[in-house]
């Protein structure tokens, strides 16, 4: 099973950059999105039902502001999808839980802290409930899949200029601690599992240009409980692919 997340910045942004025929092509069992930017109401058909899929969103109260979905293979339809069951998480359109037969999918879009920590105790909740969703899902015996974009560079080598980011949001040393506190429950940061080496990113600012150049952060993940990682083939993030300012990653799960 092929399980992607990417942060769009705006759905129907990037369906005029080719997101439909992208898709289809990378053969994606699931498909997560944050940051849709839309109501499902908004979006053309070709985009709530690409050919050979089914989505599911969960948009903001707030117009044209964060929002996610989710796409999944005919046939592949889960038991159950649900919001996050926390109000002021859900009115911004923050979370998706999906549950599958044997693991529950997390599709997360995680606060961003701001300048001056001015959401950062909004952001640390989110963080906090992520944690007590992923143990709650292992006392029921459904281990946890969580992807989205945390905006969070977790250690130095997740971004490219750690000491000129030092007091900046999405690298503040709480933001870190909370992830940091996600893993010591038992939940891997796949692609780390798999590459120790620095220069892989997965968001690049617009300015300077950025991306051509490398400068980037890596803020999008897939976590797994521990209990996945026999099943966990690979973790991938997908550089080479526009639309936005941050790029697709993936995982593989048998």
């Amino acid at each position: 099973m092929q399980l992607y997340s990417w942060n769009v910045n705006g759905v129907r942004a990037v369906e005029k950059k080719g997101f439909v025929p992208w898709l289809v092509e990378t053969g994606a069992d699931v498909l997560c999105l944050q940051e849709t930017k839309a109501l499902e109401s908004d979006l053309s058909e070709s985009v709530r039902s690409p050919d050979g899929y089914r989505s599911v969103w969960h948009s903001a109260k707030r117009r044209g502001y964060s929002g996610v979905a989710t796409y999944f293979r005919n046939g592949l339809e889960p038991l159950r999808v649900e919001g996050l069951g926390v109000r002021k998480f859900d009115d911004e359109g923050r979370c998706q839980v999906l549950e599958f037969e044997s693991f529950v999918l997390v599709n997360a879009y995680f606060p961003n802290s701001q300048p001056l920590r001015a959401r950062l105790p909004y952001k640390l909740e989110f963080c906090r409930a992520m944690v007590k969703l992923g143990r709650e899902l292992r006392e029921a015996g459904k281990p946890m899949v969580l992807c989205g974009d945390f905006n969070i560079a977790h250690r130095e080598i997740d971004l490219a200029r750690p000491k000129d980011n030092e007091d900046n949001p999405g690298f503040y040393p709480e933001e870190r601690r909370a992830m940091e506190r996600l893993l010591r429950w038992g939940f891997v940061d796949t692609f780390r599992h798999f590459t120790p080496e620095p220069g892989h990113y997965t968001w690049w600012s617009y300015r300077t240009n950025a991306r051509v150049r490398n400068i980037g952060w890596r803020l999008d993940y897939h976590v797994v409980d521990e209990a996945l990682l026999p099943r966990l083939g690979e973790s991938r993030i997908h550089p080479e692919v526009p639309g936005s300012d941050h790029c697709p990653v993936s995982i593989t799960l048998d």
